[in-house]
């Protein structure tokens, strides 16, 4: 395991990190155990966000004798002051500490929504005076569509900015990760599983290990799948042809099917939750179905106001069938509440 700047922020991280939202689906005793093997083996930055149910308090409870050796980074989607402190708030007391290392702004995709935050009694604000305070110590950044993702990193506000990077999702890789570079900023990638569509970790991580000043954050959810992917960085790494020809037919199966969550194809007309709506699949199999149904009901409840219109179709830069898409994962999520009840 080799240790690394985190961009200009004077903090050193292990090159890969844990993801916390598979723990969600494991109860306290083995989720505390997952978490600790991850840093017993050497990683030493930690993921999650308040909107992952018990993942803090989880985390919280594994790492409190080890404060001091571990970056915690946590999120919040909240676009308010009020209520950004309020998570803020409760990512301390869950964590058991008085710092997070790095509080990010969950999923800016939108104008919209940057301008909420960066507007009066906006989170921004907010944020910085916690800062000032010495709750948080660097600000950053996570986002879906590559456009803001670029806009937020040239706004020179964050330290560090967070982006789906595997080789499906691969395109942050040159304008995002080159500006970022630019800037100093430490590079995080979420979903290098894609979300877990990827089944094989050995050609996902030779892919992210040729970008070594990207630290993915892959979720963990046994101790076995620490030992497997921390097993990965014990060699030199080495990407076959026969690697570069499997990667493409992952593309090649999953490229029509699969949400990068960009949300080009919002707002929707009818009110349907399109993007939360699409990914439902891949989050019933990171959260399990119970949790999905009820972290998702919102959005999936929605699906029934799709009139098949097809103008989220026309807005997708990846001609994603999606009314099809979310007929499909409807009819899931119905199977899964019955089988809940």
């Amino acid at each position: 395991m080799r240790y690394i700047p985190l961009g200009k922020t004077g903090l050193t991280v292990s090159e890969v990190g844990f993801g916390g939202i598979p723990i969600i689906r494991l109860d306290e005793g083995t989720a505390v155990a997952v978490v600790r093997r991850a840093y017993d083996s050497g990683i030493t930055i930690f993921d999650t966000a308040n909107a992952y149910r018990d993942s803090e308090k989880k985390i919280g409870r594994a790492l409190c004798d080890v404060r001091d050796k571990v970056v915690l980074a946590t999120k919040t989607m909240l676009r308010d002051g009020p209520g950004a402190i309020e998570q803020l708030e409760n990512s301390l007391l869950m964590m058991k500490t008085d710092y997070i290392d790095i509080y990010q702004f969950h999923q800016i995709a939108q104008e919209t929504d940057w301008d909420i935050v960066t507007g009066p009694g906006g989170a921004m604000e907010a944020v910085i005076k916690a800062k000032e305070q010495g709750k948080i110590r660097f600000i950053g950044v996570t986002s879906h569509n590559p456009g803001m993702a670029v806009k937020l990193v040239k706004t020179g506000m964050f330290s560090t900015v967070q982006f789906p990077f595997n080789f499906i999702e691969d395109a942050a890789k040159d304008e995002l990760h080159i500006a970022a570079r630019e800037r100093g900023m430490g590079i995080l990638a979420m979903k290098p599983f894609a979300g877990g569509v990827i089944d094989n970790a050995g050609v996902a991580f030779k892919f992210l290990r040729e970008h070594p000043d990207v630290i993915p954050l892959p979720g963990f959810d046994s101790l076995e799948r620490v030992d497997e992917v921390v097993s990965f960085y014990s060699k030199p790494n080495r990407v076959t042809e026969q690697d570069l020809r499997l990667m493409e037919k992952y593309r090649d199966e999953l490229g029509k099917q699969f949400c990068r969550r960009c949300e080009y194809c919002q707002p929707c007309p009818q009110g349907v939750m399109i993007t939360a709506a699409m990914v439902y699949k891949v989050v019933a199999a990171r959260m399990s179905p119970r949790v999905a149904c009820e972290f998702c009901k919102i959005p999936m409840e929605s699906v029934a106001l799709c009139t098949e219109c097809r103008e989220c179709v026309d807005r997708c830069p990846y001609e994603l069938p999606i009314p099809d898409i979310l007929k499909a994962h409807y009819e899931l999520y119905g199977k899964h509440k019955a089988e809940c009840r």
